[in-house]
């Protein structure tokens, strides 16, 4: 408990505690992507280097989180700190409303970038390993249903929800954003372009994080992001097809 603390002493420890929810999700999620490859290379399932591997890799790392942070709440006893519902008519209206401007977003802030002479790194989840129309198709689904709503289950959830216990919701918000924008900062390119990369994340986190404090349905950040993740590998499979 920590209802007892001074205001600032809450704040930090509120904060740590959101620092090593983000840290144990990650390792978790990596040990659980390493076991679940290997095995599966291990018993001839998939090959190193190929579509198959990489999307296998993509769904164990995220889906990791969900024990993660299953973990985290009964260790510090936070069952409560997650909201989530089915999402109602409205929240699916929300949903996709919130992909396309986030979207539209991307694109007015790459635009906005390029004016300065300035670019962003490339996502490796963008590069396939294979035939890029099968990797991509299978993208679209990875992200909407996977990759978007683990990673709002980890950042707006637990942290976000974490950070809003003691801190409101301007500040809970834009950390949360900062260790969204930071969690993306492997992407290829200068190390100009990675921080212009993880800018324009923390940008498109900080909407994610209204949205779910608007909402209190950590669900509807969740589908949002995967359907904006979505919308840009089906962007990437038009171009190939």
């Amino acid at each position: 408990m920590t209802d007892d603390l001074p205001v600032p002493v809450e704040r930090l420890v509120h904060a740590a505690s959101a620092v090593f929810a983000l840290v144990f999700a990650l390792l978790a999620a990596s040990l659980i992507a390493q076991l679940a490859t290997s095995a599966a290379v291990g018993v001839g399932v998939v090959a190193p280097e190929t579509n198959a591997f990489t999307l296998l890799r993509t769904v164990a790392s995220f889906a990791g989180f969900l024990p993660a942070v299953v973990g985290y709440l009964v260790i510090t006893d936070q069952r409560d700190l997650v909201s989530v519902s089915v999402p109602s008519l409205r929240e699916v209206g929300l949903i996709v409303g919130a992909a396309v401007v986030l979207y539209g977003l991307q694109i007015g802030l790459l635009l906005a970038l390029r004016e300065f002479g300035l670019g962003t790194g490339q996502n490796p989840a963008t590069t396939p390993a294979g035939d890029p129309v099968v990797y991509f198709a299978a993208m679209i689904a990875v992200s909407l249903f996977v990759v978007g709503p683990a990673e709002e289950l980890l950042l707006r959830g637990v942290v976000q929800g974490g950070l809003r216990r003691s801190f409101d919701a301007a500040p809970a918000i834009l950390i949360a954003a900062l260790m969204f924008g930071a969690l993306h900062g492997n992407v290829e390119g200068t190390v100009v372009e990675q921080v212009a990369y993880m800018s324009v994340t923390v940008i498109l986190g900080a909407i994610l994080g209204v949205l779910y404090e608007k909402t209190e349905n950590v669900l509807v950040p969740g589908f949002a992001h995967g359907l904006y993740n979505a919308i840009i590998f089906a962007g990437l499979l038009w171009g190939v097809l």
